[in-house]
Parts: structure tokens; sequence; C-alpha cells
């Protein structure tokens, strides 16, 4: 098999009785046997695609596969079947009619003025046909967007991603490890023209590649300012690689100079010098150059900045005017005003609920006064009548501040006349009293001694 160290071949293929079956012709009619006809069909689609991607191509043709998937000396004899089958189902495309479908002209790449080789335009042979010719090309459309994919993300990581325009042949030494060929670059570019990521056009018969920027949604047409743009940035290296050979040829005369005076012919050596005079003299100028054309450049890029700053700005000025449409200063004194009389309305009821709760805490002094004057009216008798514990603090006799007989002024004043009480009944009354031995006591220190007689 060739380019067999290119892929890697499925599991069975060293399984004669399997890859018989497998290199068989098709039956023309696939209700006789669907699981086979299927199962054939499903191990070729994907042998085809799995042996292009190996192979970093986007195109096949039945040569090609007729010799890839040579085994024993045999060919598989339903490729063509194949093709048609993918083909029906959009999986492949002929080269042709995927160029065509392409809005750059396809006259132009037809003819080809765009691509490196023109493309074929095969009038004779139909998809439905029994007869697919050995080298129609087909485009695989997985592989082509793959390819796509990887062609933009290695422009927009390199350092050619600020410029938005390039030459084909800096693309193809930009792609060179993504592109196999220099077809299978036309084919990314193709399926990047039909996702509006790249315009590809002519200038002085010179192919040149417009990329999408970052922040646009599809690329936009090639303008005069882009030539221009492009012409600079040509100028530029152009001029910064004459500027470097000057200096190399500046560095050789007096590199020769060195060594003519080293021989001894100084005279010689005063020739190479005026010569490298010279060619210095020459990159000085070439430098003054190239540096006003790096300033046009760098003017050119701050205007692109300036322009996107100025739609930016565009963009907020309608976005805030749609923000704003129903906005006025009237209906916002009226939202402060409504405001403002919530905010009142809620002090107010913040202030009722206040004055509630005070009153709840009045009626419960009140009640603390109406349980203690209970409390007085349940003490007995006896305890009533007792006089009032003074509650001005004691002193020694003579101490200032108070007069030595208040104490005695005070207290209650002594009875005089006896009690007309027998004994007997002042023991019979004792025993009816349930007063505690604590309360007991307090009579006793809170009451003056008086002297029992007993009745004459």
């Amino acid at each position: 098999m060739s380019n067999s160290t290119e892929m890697t071949l499925p599991p069975d293929w060293d399984d004669d009785e399997r890859m018989n079956f497998m290199f068989s012709d098709f039956k023309e009619n696939r209700d006789v046997n669907t699981t086979d006809w299927d199962s054939k069909m499903d191990f070729w689609t994907g042998l085809i695609i799995k042996s292009c991607r190996d192979r970093g191509t986007v195109c096949v043709n039945l040569q090609e596969l007729n010799k890839t998937f040579r085994r024993k000396e045999k060919s598989p004899l339903g490729l063509a079947t194949v093709l048609q089958s993918m083909a029906r189902c959009g999986k492949i495309q002929r080269e042709s009619e995927f160029a065509a479908n392409v809005d750059c002209g396809w006259l132009s790449w037809g003819v080809g003025l765009l691509l490196v080789k023109p493309l074929k335009w095969t009038f004779s042979t139909l998809l439905g046909s029994n007869r697919v010719p050995l080298e129609e090309s087909f485009v695989v459309i997985e592989l082509a967007k793959e390819k796509a994919a990887e062609l933009l993300r290695v422009y927009r990581s390199s350092e050619f991603s600020s410029r938005s325009i390039l030459s084909f042949q800096e693309l193809c030494a930009l792609s060179s490890d993504v592109c196999a060929d220099e077809s299978t670059l036309c084919m990314a570019l193709l399926q990047l023209q039909r996702d509006k990521q790249v315009t590809v056009s002519l200038h002085e018969g010179e192919k040149i590649v417009k990329f999408c920027q970052p922040g646009q949604d599809r690329v936009s047409p090639v303008s005069d300012v882009d030539i221009g743009i492009y012409q600079l940035q040509r100028s530029e290296k152009l001029l910064g690689e004459r500027v470097e050979k000057l200096g190399l040829e500046a560095d050789k005369c007096r590199e020769e100079a060195r060594l003519l005076l080293r021989e001894g012919k100084k005279s010689q050596a005063m020739r190479c010098l005026r010569g490298r005079k010279r060619v210095e003299k020459r990159a000085d100028n070439l430098f003054t150059k190239l540096e006003s054309i790096r300033g046009i450049l760098d003017r050119i890029a701050q205007s692109q900045t300036d322009k996107m700053v100025m739609q930016a700005y565009q963009a907020g000025v309608s976005a805030l005017r749609l923000s704003l449409k129903d906005v006025t200063v009237e209906r916002a004194e009226s939202l402060v005003d409504q405001i403002q009389e919530l905010c009142d309305t809620q002090d107010e009821v913040n202030q009722t609920i206040s004055t509630g709760v005070t009153s709840a805490d009045e009626d419960i002094d009140e009640l603390e006064e109406e349980l203690k004057s209970l409390l007085d009216e349940s003490k007995p008798d006896f305890i009533s009548g007792l006089p009032e514990v003074p509650t001005n603090s004691l002193r020694p006799s003579g101490e200032p501040g108070l007069p030595g007989n208040d104490l005695l002024s005070s207290l209650p004043a002594v009875p005089r006349s006896h009690l007309n009480i027998t004994t007997e009944q002042l023991e019979e009354e004792l025993n009816q009293l349930s007063l505690t031995d604590s309360g007991f006591q307090q009579i006793k220190m809170s009451s003056p001694a008086k002297r029992l007689e007993p009745a004459q």
C-alpha cells in the first residue's frame, strides 16, 4: 500500500476474510442487503476522511485512492460508489463546484488568476452516472473547514496580525506548517471566503489576501486605503532590507581596508574607506526615507484608532439616546415628589407606631401602682398601725449636720398609762397571732419597750 507510513491502517486490515468483503464491489441495489451495504459504505467513508487528515490534504480523487488503499496487488472495487454517495450526502464536493460557490467571481479562480493552477471544470460527468473520472478532484468539506480554522488561527497569532492585507507568497510561507501544499492553502482560502473571513483579489498582477480584523463580523472589500497601506508596508519592507544590505556592505569595506592596511597598501585602504563612507551615506538617506514611511504608517494606525473611538462614541450616544427616550425633567421631578410624599407617610406611620407603644408602657405603670396599693391593703392591721421606719441616717449626738436630740424626737412617745388587760387575756391573744419569728423580731426591734403590769 502506498503512503502507508503517512496514515494509520484500521485494525482489521490484515483480516483477509474481512478485507475480501470490503474490497468487493457494491450490489446494484442497496435493498438486497442493507446491513452489508451500509457497513461497507461507513468503513470506506471513514477511512477516506482519515487518510486525508493524516496526509494533511483536503482533496481526493479516485486515482489516488486506488493507489492509497491498494492491498496485495488489489485495489477496492467500490470506491467510485463511495465517492458518489459522499457527494450526495454533502460530505465532499467537486473542486470546481466548491470554488464556484464562493462569491469572488468564478472566472477569476477558474482561469488560474488567483490559484496556482487552474481548477478543472468538468461538464461531462455527473454524480448520478456510473462512472467517476480518475482525475476528478473532490474537496472534503469537513477537512476544508478544519484547515480554514487553522489558517485563521496561525495568522492571528503571527507577527502579521496587525496587517489586514498579505501577499499570497507571504501567506504561503506563514502557512507552511498548516497546509501541505498550495492547493490545500487555496481550498482553505476558499472556505474562509465562504465564511466571509477573507477576500482575495489582484493588485498589479499580484495576488493579495485581506483578512477580517477582530471585532468585525465579516471582511470588508479591498479599498483604496487598504491598497495604499499595503504599498507603504511593502515599501517599508523593501527599504528595510536595502538598508540592512548597505550596512553589511559598509562593514565589508571596512574589513577590506583593515586587511589592505596590514599588507602596507595604504592607498587602496583609503579607497575602501572612501567607498565605505559613500555606502554609509546612501544607507543614511534610505534610513531617513524609511523613518518617514514608518511615521506615515503610525499616523494611519492612529487615525484608524481614532475612527474606532469615534464609532464607539457614536454607538454610545445612540444607546444613551434610546435609554433616555422616555425620561424628561418633569417626569423626574414628579418621581422625586412622589418619593418625598411616600417618605413623609412612612414617618407618620412610624410615629403612630411609637405612640402606641408608649401608651402601652403607661398602662403597665398604672397597673403596677394599683398592684402596690392592693399589697398595702392586704397587710395586717397591727402592721399598718406601726410607726414608719425612719429613713434619715443615724449619727451620734453632737456630730455636725444632725442635732443630738433628733433621734429621740423621731421616736414615738412612750405610753404613760397602764394597759387595762389581764395576763390571761394577753397570753390568749399571743397564741392567736400567726406571725413568723422573723416578723416578730422586726416588731420587737421597731416597737418601744412597754412595761406590762397586771390590772389592779
